[in-house]
């Protein structure tokens, strides 16, 4: 095309725009918009892998704090966890998490069961949208059940986690997830709804839950306690495998946390990704000081759980409060860990610390919103009489109703043992069906062996329990000149 066709077809493109200014406008914004959704599920679809690549954190860290004959069954948990909640969530799960009418909208969504395009939710119908927020929701469940698991390392039968995935999936943690952020008890309390942006008590607060009623029916490892009831140490075997979890979580939590604002507009999840951050640093400068001056020594388990623990400090305020309160909450939950991990350890055997870093830290983001949310940042929704209260912090200092603040403080109080109470009695019930029907535990012959082999039927690190002389080719190992050399003393089957 010419310069001169080009030319005239612009001018009789830009006389069609003034002729028909509205209609070209509207189009303008029609597209604009789209394109704005396009960016928005774009972001959400990357939270959603970050979110969902926390499971291989989550196994990295149990299997880092596992001894040796345990280290495979945490790569199969993770799998059949995994695939049970994600159907389970999909048949069920979603359609109570969501929004509901009706008598029952209080408890649970009524409607979105066995999702499927089209499908007609409260009047709107099921699109590709819909369907990446339905599958952000899985991944945040899909953590939440993850943590039930810590408390109950190398001591579980493997059924027990395919039978509870289902509950779990299906009603614990929709029901919780209902409550808050679905238009249910929670959301609204004398007209403050709970504040908990992204799941301190609705994810990790739950699974923490869990994972105590789990334990207190499942009993600690053998050998945890003494005699005198005293506790031993059970060293994990990888510290560097511990360390890859806790920095794959961390990295993770920027979509769990960042996602959660379910848009790009104003970039406001810049605002929660640093607060995410800070809030994390600070949580592991909290434990690392602590553990040190409470054994003279940095202890490189508790400096991971500060991290996690400042992450999951920080998930409930990460979109209500401002930068300098992030690395406060950071820091408190991170030294709240370190008391809480030694404290449960007299009583309770929780190998990798889920008690104190999602069960305290989680109990401490949710209150923290009370005390330091800011007014710049707190729910607003006068059109359904829903208006949330500054933390007491600006009650103190910026004047702030004092009413409010303490209603607002009230209300995250009320949501953490709301929460705890729902959680652990339905949790309980039903690992107590399990243990009185299929066992809940592993017999001892078969913990003393590891559940690698016992449940199946392999071993994590072969070479550590199978001798030399097993394995085809192993009579010999090469050396750098190509000679063959005898090979090193074997292990025998009686020491391993």
């Amino acid at each position: 095309m010419s310069f001169r066709k080009l030319g005239m077809a612009s001018l009789l493109a830009l006389l069609a725009a003034l002729v028909v200014p509205g209609v070209a406008s509207a189009t303008v914004e029609e597209d604009l918009a789209a394109k704005a959704l396009e960016l928005d599920m774009v972001w959400v679809a990357l939270a959603t892998v970050l979110v969902f690549f926390m499971q291989a954190g989550f196994m990295f860290l149990e299997i880092g704090f596992s001894r040796m004959k345990n280290a495979g069954t945490g790569v199969a948990k993770v799998f059949i966890n995994l695939a049970v909640v994600t159907i389970a969530w999909w048949a069920i799960g979603y359609g109570i998490a969501g929004f509901g009418e009706g008598s029952l909208a209080d408890f649970v969504g009524t409607d979105g069961f066995f999702f499927h395009f089209d499908q007609d939710i409260l009047g709107t119908a099921v699109t590709a949208d819909t369907s990446l927020l339905m599958l952000f929701g899985l991944a945040f469940c899909a953590v939440s059940l993850a943590i039930v698991w810590g408390t109950t390392l190398e001591r579980i039968k493997f059924g027990a986690y395919a039978v509870f995935a289902v509950v779990f999936g299906a009603l614990i943690y929709p029901i919780v997830a209902h409550s808050v952020w679905g238009g249910g008890l929670l959301s609204d309390i004398g007209g403050k709804p709970v504040m908990d942006f992204a799941g301190s008590s609705v994810v990790h607060l739950t699974g923490a839950t869990a994972g105590l009623a789990a334990l207190l029916l499942l009993g600690a490892r053998k050998g945890k306690y003494g005699a005198d009831g005293s506790a031993r140490a059970i060293p994990g075997h990888s510290m560097p495998l511990v360390g890859l979890g806790v920095i794959i979580l961390w990295v993770g939590w920027f979509g769990f946390n960042g996602g959660s604002t379910f848009v790009t507009e104003g970039s406001f999840f810049g605002e929660v990704m640093l607060n995410t951050q800070l809030a994390a640093a600070a949580g592991v400068i909290g434990a690392s000081l602590i553990v040190y001056l409470k054994t003279k020594a940095l202890d490189v388990g508790m400096a991971g759980n500060g991290a996690i623990a400042g992450l999951v400090g920080i998930t409930a305020g990460c979109g209500f409060v401002e930068y300098w309160a992030a690395p406060i909450i950071g820091l408190l939950a991170g030294v709240l860990v370190v008391y809480g991990v030694l404290a449960f350890e007299k009583h309770l055997d929780d190998p990798i610390g889920a008690l104190s870093a999602h069960g305290l830290a989680g109990i401490w983001g949710t209150l923290a919103v009370g005390i330091f949310g800011s007014p710049r940042l707190i729910v607003s929704n006068p059109e359904e009489g829903i208006q949330a209260g500054p933390g007491i912090w600006y009650s103190i200092f910026d004047g702030a109703s004092w009413s409010s603040s303490l209603g607002q403080l009230g209300v995250q109080a009320i949501a953490v043992v709301a929460t705890f109470i729902f959680v652990f009695v339905v949790s309980y019930a039903v690992f107590a069906i399990i243990k009185a029907t299929m066992g809940l535990r592993v017999s001892e012959e078969e913990e003393d062996a590891g559940l690698d082999i016992s449940s199946h039927g392999m071993y994590g690190y072969p070479e550590a329990f199978i001798p030399q002389p097993e394995y085809p080719a192993a009579n010999y190992t090469p050396t750098m000149a190509g000679t063959p050399v005898a090979p090193m003393e074997s292990v025998t089957k009686d020491q391993a």
